[in-house]
């Protein structure tokens, strides 16, 4: 009889820890699957802020801290997605949609409130007519769109973010030639690249 209760009893322990380790197989396969899509959620989160800014007054707390939380998720969504392996087609789609509406939002806002001189305009577009000559010229040469992520990119696109935290403090003239600047000689080097087939992809 005891030799009975002891054999029940292991094969009740066997079946509790047989159902345990079923259910961490399941959270497992369900922790990873959320993985996957942390990324493609993160960039969600950035068109979803990018909406609410329209309807925060510019400069204001809920503004800057909205604006913030879209900047920060649009660093770190490629980063996880390639930490991830979840890089797809679908993901790098999304984010260019992310990216336009974050900049079509934050322009509608900020534009009406900030008066930008003509001087600041026509460097503006000169930057954008050489931006646009290295793609259509990446376009002819290679017959695909071609995007360098060099340093100078990525330090561009990071004071063009900065730019309006900094519009309520320091004067735009003086901060805006620095931008332009460094956004210059961005648009240059990457048309260099793209010419002479080197620099990074």
């Amino acid at each position: 009889m005891l030799i009975i209760t002891r054999h029940l009893k292991l094969s009740v322990c066997q079946r509790d820890n047989f159902q345990y380790i079923k259910q961490l197989e399941k959270l497992e396969l369900v922790g990873k699957q959320m993985t996957k899509h942390i990324a493609n959620i993160l960039t969600g989160c950035r068109i979803f802020g990018s909406i609410l800014l329209l309807f925060f007054p510019v400069f204001s707390l809920d503004f800057y801290i909205t604006y913030l939380l879209c900047g920060f998720s649009d660093m770190v969504d490629g980063t996880i997605a390639r930490k991830t392996n979840s890089t797809s087609k679908f993901g790098s789609q999304l984010d260019t949609i992310a990216d336009l509406i974050f900049v079509a939002a934050s322009l509608f806002k900020l534009l009406p409130a900030i008066h930008i001189p003509g001087w600041l305009w026509i460097w503006g577009g000169v930057i954008a007519v050489i931006k646009i000559s290295n793609i259509i010229w990446g376009y002819v040469s290679k017959k695909q769109f071609i995007s360098l992520h060099t340093i100078m990119n990525k330090v561009t696109g990071l004071l063009l973010f900065l730019l309006p935290l900094t519009i309520p403090f320091w004067e735009l003239n003086y901060i805006a030639i620095a931008v332009c600047s460094i956004a210059t000689l961005s648009a240059i080097q990457e048309g260099v690249y793209i010419i002479t087939d080197s620099g990074p992809t």
